[in-house]
């Protein structure tokens, strides 16, 4: 998806004055075991080809995880991030899914509605989604993860939202995953002039807790008839959302969409003069959702492992009451690909 910015309407000041202060949470949905904090995660992404050329970089950044179920039923004021709303950090339905709105249901009754036409009718849950904000009005969002849980709070699917620079989107429906475990996906969308649609994602979903903070670990390996092609990640130490802790965003950060976009192109350019064949535009699949799962029992794979694999929802992302001010992974973090 291109980047984006709301009509002038819809843009109100962008200072961190904008951003009001937290309060308590409100009740929530009755499907939901408990209520969930609204967390923010700072962090890297990083990205390694090994063929035709070795090409790797790794950036800072953070990201939004937000449990949906619980935001849909408690008042936008009560919030320190701006929902549907101008502000200089905010989250927008509308950049999901779908493209519905707030009043016709949102990115949640989209994401509901897939489930369900795929079968899936127990992630009754709280629905976390892992995504980038607009950040001064724009946004770009290259993947956007939704952790489904059933009721009792097990995990039941993941839905990876992919866009591309191209105005695109595809959704991966990943069944029965396990935090932990490798999961796989034929790869059937174009994401990169520089790959074929051709070959398979090898997914592994990871989180941690380290001195106390929690961390989670987004691993995606793009696996060709040569083996290992990409090696991916996105990983962040999570804390609470707070006025704090979306000014430090805003200040660490201030133009993460534009910088997201100007290094996709900037390092094709780098993929260009070393040579890689570019491939032109195909056409999309001919649906929107592609189905995954557990991966093959054969498996060529140097993902490292966590430390626990689990099904069960993500008991230690810290609550409000924890510290807002997390310190981002280092250089040398295990989740760097190897």
């Amino acid at each position: 998806m291109t980047a984006h910015r709301p009509a002038a309407s819809a843009i109100g000041p962008a200072t961190p004055a904008a951003l009001t202060a937290a309060a308590p949470l409100a009740a929530v949905a009755p499907a939901v075991a408990a209520p969930a904090a609204p967390l923010i995660g700072f962090g890297q992404v990083r990205h390694t080809r090994l063929r035709p050329a070795h090409h790797a970089f790794a950036y800072r950044t953070f990201f939004l995880l937000l449990p949906m179920r619980t935001l849909q039923a408690q008042p936008r004021a009560a919030l320190p991030l701006a929902l549907n709303c101008a502000g200089a950090i905010s989250f927008h339905d509308t950049d999901h899914g779908d493209g519905r709105s707030a009043a016709a249901g949102g990115a949640l009754a989209w994401l509901d509605g897939l489930l369900h036409a795929h079968g899936i009718t127990d992630a009754t849950g709280e629905a976390w989604l892992h995504c980038y904000p607009r950040v001064l009005g724009y946004t770009f969002k290259p993947v956007s993860f939704w952790y489904c849980h059933r009721a009792d709070g097990s995990l039941r699917a993941i839905v990876a939202e992919v866009n591309n620079t191209f105005g695109q989107r595809h959704c991966y429906l990943l069944d029965a995953p396990r935090y932990g475990a490798e999961l796989h996906a034929d790869k059937v969308f174009h994401v990169s002039p520089f790959c074929d649609v051709a070959g398979s994602y090898r997914f592994r979903f990871m989180r941690t807790e380290r001195g106390g903070q929690a961390h989670t670990v987004v691993r995606i390996d793009h696996h060709d008839d040569q083996g290992v092609l990409l090696q991916t990640s996105v990983s962040g130490t999570l804390a609470p959302i707070t006025r704090q802790s979306l000014r430090r965003a805003l200040w660490g950060y201030p133009a993460m969409t534009l910088a997201t976009i100007a290094r996709i192109h900037w390092h094709a350019l780098h993929l260009w003069a070393k040579r890689v064949g570019f491939r032109s535009l195909p056409a999309p699949p001919a649906s929107s959702v592609t189905h995954g799962g557990a991966a093959p029992a054969v498996s060529p794979t140097t993902l490292p492992t966590a430390s626990a694999a689990t099904s069960r929802a993500p008991a230690t992302w810290p609550t409000a009451s924890q510290p807002a001010t997390p310190t981002p992974l280092p250089a040398t973090s295990p989740t760097a690909p190897p």
